[in-house]
């Protein structure tokens, strides 16, 4: 437990130092070619007095005779109020009024961090209060933007203020449980970034101290109140108001977003009844966004302006007739269009699970889904993900299965189902499923995984488990096999298993067990 702890610091410590470089890269670079060119500085009163730091980015024409559509950009987690200026620029070239600022209890806004919670949501409302009345913004074209938390605070202030006409999340959340504690699992080096992130850049409040304290130490008594506060802070939660409210919500995302993955946002945006879109990319947490927030060309930004344009001026781009799921391979390839998720995954094929198994738990086999960011950064640039030797895996501590070897490409897409029947010796344990891309040579790359945790379960008694695997959009080529990999300690997550504790997983006669893999329509 002291060497995974380690690990874990150093990790955290070098994915937070690389947060804080590039944050301090956009408070130099796109400053630099903003200078002069319409943006002022404002301090704005937020919810209950406090102050909030904010710049305004007006047209090259603004004469004070006309109105302007306003989009309004929350800062991301731990950076400053200049983390927007060349999109802002950008669109205010464009035809649009600009008003980005930092979130209360980041760098210089006052507070403390609410974490997306009633008060930064409120905040939100001020700031548009206070655009219409300090500036040229028209009050009947408004929409909001913004990157991880200012995607998510901007998704839930369009559920509740209604003058928000049009949304664009760009790695934001749908579900804040179900995105750091998906199969009542700790995504500990998750919330670890963030918790780090927050400590050096901002303030954190005693109730957010609480529960990222109550997170860490697994404590079940506390579980129901970290859902409630979860769920108060999710999008998913007022669905049915923004569908009222009318907003059309465009959701950018990123299949190995180790912050926010994906299955939360996908099952978000199910919900939703009005104008929608849904994009997946190759990437991590917000790496798809970050050349265009350094004013590098970017498609994710493309689509956010397009967005903004039909919904907010009422340019007849086409991007309403396109197909609203937008998909791209993590292995190549070019954007793929679907009319809604459903259809992403035309066909499945199952893998059988046969035979009883049972490992023992505490140990890492060598299958595990990486570090968080730098393992999909390696995978979206260089189409690198974890790896592992599927015949070197320790069988002492892996549960190993794997299909036929494939005539023809296999080109996976959607969301891989696990069915099987776990026997614990302990009440409480995890494990985590790990399906792979197996080559000639037997080296495994990781297409998908999942965590899951139970407690309360009767010891040497049987229970059927169904876990739906991380979604992606991989290719598996021709004369390789899957791989589904089960063992029980992976460091992005908490274990809970008990010292010596075993797992015997079976296929019944009446119930085998398998794993249901969603295919592309050949």
């Amino acid at each position: 437990m002291g060497q995974h702890r380690q690990a874990l610091r150093t990790t955290v410590v070098g994915v937070a130092s690389a947060s804080l470089v590039a944050g301090g890269v956009l408070a130099l670079a796109p400053a630099a070619g903003a200078a002069g060119n319409g943006v002022r500085f404002v301090d704005i009163v937020g919810d209950g007095g406090t102050v909030l730091k904010a710049n305004v980015v007006t047209p090259a024409d603004a004469d004070g005779t006309r109105r302007y559509p306003l989009i309004v950009l929350p800062t991301s987690w731990g950076f400053p109020q200049v983390q927007y200026l060349a999109q802002a620029q950008k669109l205010a070239d464009s035809g649009y009024l600009v008003l980005s600022y930092n979130v209360r209890g980041f760098w210089q806004s006052g507070g403390e961090i609410d974490v997306a919670g009633p008060r930064d949501v409120a905040d939100a409302s001020e700031v548009i209060d206070w655009a219409l009345a300090h500036t040229d913004a028209d009050a009947g074209h408004i929409g909001m933007a913004g990157v991880s938390y200012g995607a998510g605070i901007s998704v839930l202030a369009a559920a509740h203020d209604p003058r928000v006409k049009a949304v664009a999340s760009l790695s934001g959340w749908g579900d804040l449980i179900d995105s750091i504690y998906s199969g009542r699992t700790q995504h500990v080096q998750a919330a670890a970034v963030l918790d780090t992130v927050g400590t050096v850049t901002g303030r954190q409040s005693a109730e957010s101290r609480e529960i990222f304290s109550a997170f860490y130490s697994g404590d079940l008594s506390k579980e129901k109140d970290i859902v409630a506060w979860g769920k108060k802070r999710s999008p998913a939660t007022y669905a049915d108001q923004l569908d009222r409210n009318g907003a059309a919500v465009l959701l950018a995302g990123s299949w190995g977003d180790t912050i926010f993955p994906s299955n939360q946002s996908i099952a978000f945006y199910e919900q939703l009844t009005g104008p929608k879109r849904l994009e997946l990319r190759p990437g991590d947490h917000a790496t798809a966004e970050l050349p265009g927030l350094l004013g590098l060309p970017n498609d994710v930004w493309t689509d956010t302006e397009r967005w903004f344009d039909h919904y907010l001026k009422g340019v007849d781009n086409g991007v309403d007739r396109e197909q609203p799921v937008q998909l791209k391979s993590r292995t190549g390839g070019g954007y793929e269009g679907y009319p809604d998720w459903k259809s992403v995954s035309a066909t499945r094929k199952k893998i059988a699970l046969a035979g009883t198994t049972t490992i023992h738990t505490n140990v890492n086999s060598g299958a595990d889904g990486g570090i968080v960011f730098l393992s999909s950064i390696l995978d979206q640039i260089a189409q690198a993900p974890p790896v592992a030797s599927i015949p070197l895996l320790p069988r002492r501590w892996a549960a190993v299965w794997q299909s036929e070897k494939y005539a023809t490409p296999q080109q996976v897409r959607g969301t891989a189902k696990l069915h099987t029947t776990v026997t614990p010796t302990e009440e409480s344990g995890t494990l985590v499923a790990h399906l792979y891309d197996v080559g000639p040579l037997g080296l495994g790359k990781l297409v998908a995984h999942a965590p899951y945790t139970f407690h309360g379960r009767t010891p040497e008694t049987p229970f059927g488990l169904d876990l739906e695997l991380l979604s992606t959009a991989y290719d598996v080529p021709a004369g390789h096999r899957l791989a589904l990999v089960v063992d029980t300690v992976d460091p992005l997550y908490l274990e809970h298993n008990p010292s010596g504790a075993r797992l015997t997983f079976s296929s019944p006669t009446n119930d085998p067990s398998y794993v249901s893999v969603p295919l592309r329509e050949q």
